[in-house]
């Protein structure tokens, strides 16, 4: 399974019993075609098998599909495939991407949020505000561990959220207080911007690379919806499901040839 997103390329090889024996994540740098085939390639080579099932998801994985002849799977619903089969007992999925962001209600009637143009609020926000602060991810995630006050910051766009970051910085507060005020900003987006309303409570899943690599985020959801261990999901891997979905999909295709795909 391969997920091509806005800003990176995950692939997967899952065996005969859907577990996961092979795993990529690569930025590709607006060259998501290029990259997908490399990594594709390198993937159908580390399996060792002689026929091998392939599907395409993720925002930019369309036109790959149509020009390879490869299975797409949209991408929602390769994240439930997921959810359903490895997690299984989930009533909602926050899944933050590098430019994109989607809730799932899994109970109560099936119902998909997703932001529109704009990366307010997903990795693309974080980059521009780590950057805005002169940290890396690391550093800004691990100050924002340390923080002691959130200011209100709007993360729906990054040139409002500069205009709200600079007068803080210059009446001297930390980086670790604006940092976490910047995950902060980030959890009020999704919950204002995509749930709209609707209570994000039960037991919740969080997917995407974001909500894998950034534990100060992670924290902030949690406090925020006020979630304990139980109902606070970060699974293993969180960052491939879309592919993972992808790979339990393409059972339902034809067996390729290993010489077939490369």
């Amino acid at each position: 399974g391969i997920d091509i997103g806005s800003t990176t390329v995950k692939v997967v090889v899952l065996d005969q019993q859907d577990q996961l024996i092979y795993k990529d994540y690569q930025r590709h740098h607006s060259k998501s075609r290029e990259k997908a085939v490399e990594m594709l390639k390198a993937a159908v080579s580390a399996s060792g098998a002689d026929t091998v099932t392939v599907s395409l998801s993720g925002s930019a994985a369309l036109n790959v599909a149509q020009m390879t002849g490869l299975d797409f799977v949209q991408e929602v619903y390769a994240t439930k495939v997921a959810v359903d089969t490895l997690i299984g007992d989930v009533d909602v999925v926050v899944e933050l991407g590098g430019e994109d962001a989607k809730i799932l209600f899994l109970t109560g009637g099936n119902e998909e949020r997703m932001n529109g143009s704009c990366a307010g609020g997903t990795g693309a926000f974080v980059d521009q505000m780590a950057s805005l602060l002169s940290l890396s991810l690391e550093e800004l995630d691990r100050l924002s561990l340390q923080h002691q006050q959130i200011y209100n910051i709007a993360s729906r766009c990054g040139v409002f959220a500069k205009s709200d970051i600079q007068p803080l910085l210059n009446q001297g507060a930390s980086k670790a207080d604006v940092a976490a005020s910047i995950f902060q900003a980030i959890v009020n987006q999704t919950i204002a911007g995509l749930a709209q309303g609707r209570d994000i409570q039960g037991k919740v899943c969080f997917l995407g690379g974001p909500l894998t690599f950034l534990y100060g985020l992670r924290d902030r959801f949690v406090k925020t919806l006020n979630l304990d261990a139980e109902h606070a999901v970060f699974p293993e891997n969180a960052q491939y499901f879309v592919a993972m979905g992808a790979a339990l999909q393409s059972k339902k295709t034809e067996p390729l040839s290993v010489e077939q795909v490369l």
